[in-house]
Parts: C-alpha cells; sequence; structure tokens
C-alpha cells in the first residue's frame, strides 16, 4: 500500500508544481493554478496515509519515488527523454528510499 500511496502523491505533487511552472515560466493563463492548488492539497494529504511513526522517514522515503516518477513525468508530458544520468541517479533514490524504508529499527 505504501507503494501505491507514494507513487500517487509524486504524479499530485509533479502535477501541482506543473501548473504553477506552466504558469510562470511559460506564460499560460493564471487559472492554471487552480488544478495545481488542488493537486498539491492531495499529495499532503496523501503522504498522510503514509504507515510511518516519524514523518520525516516516511518523507525521506518519498523523495526518492518523487525524482523516479519525476523522470517518467519528464518523458511522458514533456517528451524528453532521460537519459543514463538520469536513471543511474534514480535508481540510487529508489536504492536510498529502500534502505530507509526496509531497514532494521531499534525497538
Amino acid at each position: 500500500m505504501t507503494a501505491i500511496v507514494y507513487i500517487a502523491a509524486a504524479l499530485a505533487e509533479i502535477a501541482g508544481c506543473f501548473s504553477f511552472w506552466m504558469w510562470l515560466r511559460e506564460g499560460k493563463p493564471v487559472w492554471w493554478i487552480v488544478p495545481g492548488i488542488v493537486s498539491l492539497i492531495a499529495f499532503a494529504w496523501l503522504l498522510t496515509l503514509v504507515d510511518s511513526a516519524a514523518a520525516g522517514r516516511a518523507y525521506a522515503a518519498y523523495g526518492g519515488v518523487y525524482v523516479a516518477a519525476s523522470l517518467v513525468w519528464l518523458l511522458a508530458v514533456e517528451g524528453v527523454r532521460p537519459d543514463r544520468w538520469d536513471l543511474i541517479g534514480a535508481a540510487v533514490c529508489i536504492a536510498g528510499a529502500g534502505i530507509i524504508l526496509l531497514g532494521p529499527r531499534a525497538a
């Protein structure tokens, strides 16, 4: 369930930030931020669904998923193919997220 929540949160965060990017950087009308605000609210809510004793740990693990999802967005929405350095970096981030999520914790 955590992976699904992280993926949904990443898509919501990226979509929300992208709407602001399009408004501020690409000259889209100001109403573009309305779905962005809704997406960012959904992102914050989704992260509260992660089963974790500490918010900081949940956010840290989420970071790896966010990086990988951003590269999927890069390809699917922006039409830019990630290069090998993008993919290597994303793999390192996902590995780090896995270590944070699955590492043994002292009781």
